[in-house]
């Protein structure tokens, strides 16, 4: 019957009606009652009753005096607060005026009147600013109100300073204490700003004597003119320099009547070849003139004079007839050495000009190679990705034709056809890798990374190599960190085991391991092959060089030579021990970073692919259609669903369709249109509205992508991928990185 959040004055008006209703009812049945015992009962019951909203209304009366003191004090003491306030304070509850002190209400006698609670604080602004008490505002009342009211509650402050009359300097603070609070805090800075004017008047008398101190004490001499053209500052040296007497050279004089005496009285032995008001149209015009002249003493003397800012004139004399003569002993003693230098050079004319003649011919010679090497570089490096695309999708169809013709006639012929096309992939990875190496300021980009994954990735790519030719491969990772290139460092470790298992015979092994030595790491590669002669050993590193036992058609000799480019570029040394018929060993020496400790290694991640049902849904994102349709064919072959797209709105598309996210993303990298892989990655993530696992297939092979992929939520595979590590990296995503898991 009662809401206890009502007012108190409202419950008690109620409790009070309620009391008199209930009274009022006793009365009637008494009245009515049918026997005096049952009149008596209700009597005891009402009488109860009313003794306890007695009782209440006395605690909610005593709660409400209490509630109106406490009130009442605090009130006070916030009144009692702001008057005892240097500067002046308003408090706006809601927009409107709360309470003021005295020193707010006098800041602007002709608005005092207005100043009454209930003012609308944007109606208090204008009224201040149309004060006739004000007579400046550093900056604008409506926007500083505006940007107090944008600013976060209890942390923005908006600062205004005012002037008045009376030379008055306030500075006007508006503060947003709460959502609907706004607090104006008045401070004098009349005090502040004399004090510093005074100090800035006293500063400008003591430099102004600095100045002529000076001035006076200069070895040049130096004189100031008006934009009138009148004598403002001069020094004794300038006077004594042009030997003007004390009439002519005088505060006030005008510049044209003291160059008139200069050359009337043949100070200037120049004056009289050339017009003095030609110089003054000269200064006129550009600003600055110099002039080296001989004075009627006999001294040389060089001019400077410069326009000032306030249109005045700067002259500045300097007496420089010791270096005029010290000048002119020298230019006497190269006349006389530039003659016996002609006579030595007569003689070694001809042997120069043969010189030159040899050195224009290799110059030409150098910049033709340079170019052309420049233009194999700009050639191989914008031709990449194109060179990469079509070796990707012929990869992927030759390992799809390689699964259909399993078990059939055509299988050996389908295998001789990978083997052919490993061998055209392998050489167009040694052409790149040399075409970035020759701007090795661009290609390297070290970095810290654990040495065991590279060798894990190696191992990855190699078993199905090394089990189709009945070799060994073993590898033993080492985690520590070393500061290499990522990308190059990976090459040149898959390139010395390449080697070693091209040319270790069936039934041999190839293994990999590293050995500490200090603070340096050696990694190595150890086989069983054919070996190499002592004399080969020194030039297998050299382009195209190919040692004497290795058999024809097993590669161009690329492979060492990049390794040991990209090593000598990097800091690392490349060793080889081999012996024929025995086997070799090729090394990497790098140095340790310390500090750095690997990861354990997942072994869900790093498990062999094994042959199993792919029931995935992939979305796959590329432009080249014939990229498309062998990843499609490929991964359809593997029991995949694929839902192939060539744009970013084709596969968004995909998705709408579905109704629900793919399992996977596979996606290129660099799509028509200037579209991107990781725009498309999370542009289909945002519309599945769930964290995809994603692959970034590309030919990029920059450590920017990375970056950008661990930053992001993706993994990045280079052109032509590798399909095993694509399929067990299919599995693993799918299966530990999925949104529901």
């Amino acid at each position: 019957m009662i809401d206890p959040n009502e007012p108190l004055e409202n419950q008690v008006a109620r409790q009070a009606k309620i009391i008199d209703a209930l009274i009022r009812r006793a009365n009637r049945q008494h009245e009515i009652g049918s026997t005096a015992y049952g009149a008596f009962q209700s009597a005891i019951a009402l009488q109860a009753q009313v003794w306890a909203k007695t009782r209440d209304l006395e605690l909610t009366t005593d709660a409400l005096r209490h509630a109106r003191h406490d009130s009442e004090r605090m009130r006070k003491n916030l009144a009692d607060a702001l008057a005892a306030l240097d500067g002046g304070v308003a408090l706006f509850t809601g927009g409107r005026l709360e309470v003021c002190n005295d020193n707010f209400q006098r800041l602007l006698p002709d608005i005092s009147e207005q100043l009454r609670p209930g003012l609308e604080i944007g109606a208090c602004l204008s009224a201040m600013a149309r004060s006739a008490h004000l007579v400046s505002v550093e900056g604008s009342f409506d926007a500083a109100l505006a940007q107090a009211r944008r600013g976060r509650a209890g942390a923005s402050v908006v600062s205004l300073v005012i002037e008045l009359t009376g030379d008055r300097w306030y500075q006007i603070n508006l503060q947003r204490t709460s959502d609907e609070n706004i607090v104006l805090l008045l401070t004098e800075m009349t005090a502040i700003l004399r004090r510093n004017r005074s100090e800035k008047e006293s500063l400008i008398d003591r430099q102004a004597d600095y100045l002529q101190a000076v001035f006076e004490n200069m070895t040049s001499g130096v004189c100031t003119f008006s934009p009138e053209g009148a004598v403002m500052m001069f020094n004794q040296q300038f006077r004594q320099l042009l030997g003007l007497p004390y009439t002519v050279l005088q505060k006030g004089v005008e510049l044209a009547r003291m160059l008139d005496y200069v050359a009337q009285h043949g100070l200037i032995t120049e004056a009289a070849e050339h017009d003095i008001a030609h110089w003054l149209d000269r200064l006129e015009r550009q600003g600055r003139l110099r002039r080296r002249l001989r004075h009627a003493s006999g001294r040389m003397l060089d001019l400077h004079a410069h326009r000032l800012p306030d249109g005045g004139v700067l002259l500045e004399l300097k007496d420089v007839t010791l270096e005029t003569r010290a000048t002119v002993m020298l230019e006497n003693r190269v006349i006389e050495r530039t003659a016996e230098l002609t006579r030595a050079n007569a003689q070694l004319r001809l042997q120069f000009e043969e010189m030159a003649r040899v050195e224009e011919e290799l110059r030409l010679a150098k910049e033709r190679a340079e170019a052309a090497v420049s233009s194999k570089t700009r050639f191989l490096a914008a031709a990449s990705h194109d060179l990469l695309q079509p070796i990707n999708a012929a990869k992927l169809l030759i390992a799809t034709l390689l699964d259909a013709a399993a078990n059939t006639r055509f299988a050996p012929t389908v295998e001789r056809l990978e083997g052919s096309f490993t061998s055209i992939e392998q050489l167009l990875h040694s052409l790149l890798d040399i075409s970035r190496l020759e701007s090795a300021d661009k290609a390297l980009t070290p970095s810290e990374l654990c040495l065991g994954t590279l060798m894990r990735s190696v191992w990855e790519d190699q078993v199905p190599v090394a089990q189709r030719r009945g070799v060994r491969l073993d590898v033993v990772p080492s985690m520590v960190f070393v500061r290499s290139d990522p990308v190059y460092l990976l090459r040149s470790i898959q390139n010395l085991v390449v080697n070693a298992l091209q040319y270790t015979p069936e039934g041999g092994r190839v293994l990999v391991g590293c050995r500490r030595r200090g603070g340096r790491i050696e990694l190595q590669v150890w086989d069983t092959g054919i070996g190499i002669s002592r004399k080969d050993q020194k030039r297998i590193f050299e382009e195209f060089a190919r040692a004497d036992n290795v058999p024809l058609g097993s590669g161009v000799g690329l492979g060492l030579s990049i390794v040991d480019r990209t090593c000598r570029q990097l800091g690392h040394l490349v060793r080889v021990r081999s012996k024929p018929g025995a086997g070799s060993v090729f090394s990497i020496e790098m140095e340790v970073v310390e500090g750095r400790r690997a990861a354990p290694e997942d072994d869900r991640e790093r498990a062999p692919a094994v042959a199993y049902e792919m029931n995935h849904i992939v979305l796959l994102v590329e432009n080249d259609p014939d990229v498309l349709f062998a990843f499609s064919q490929k991964l359809e072959q593997w029991g995949a669903s694929v839902l192939a797209a060539r744009s970013i709105s084709e596969a968004l598309g995909h998705v709408r369709d579905m109704g629900m996210p793919p399992d996977i993303i596979l996606a290129d990298y660099q799509l028509d249109g200037g579209e991107t892989g990781d725009v498309a990655i999370a542009e289909i993530r945002r519309a599945s509205g769930a964290q995809v696992p994603a692959i970034m297939i590309t030919a990029n092979r920059g450590n920017g992508l990375l970056k950008k992929g661990a930053a992001q939520g993706f993994s990045v595979l280079t052109k032509p991928v590798q399909l095993a590590r694509l399929r067990s990296l299919i599995d693993w995503k799918v299966r530990w990185q999925s949104p529901e898991v």
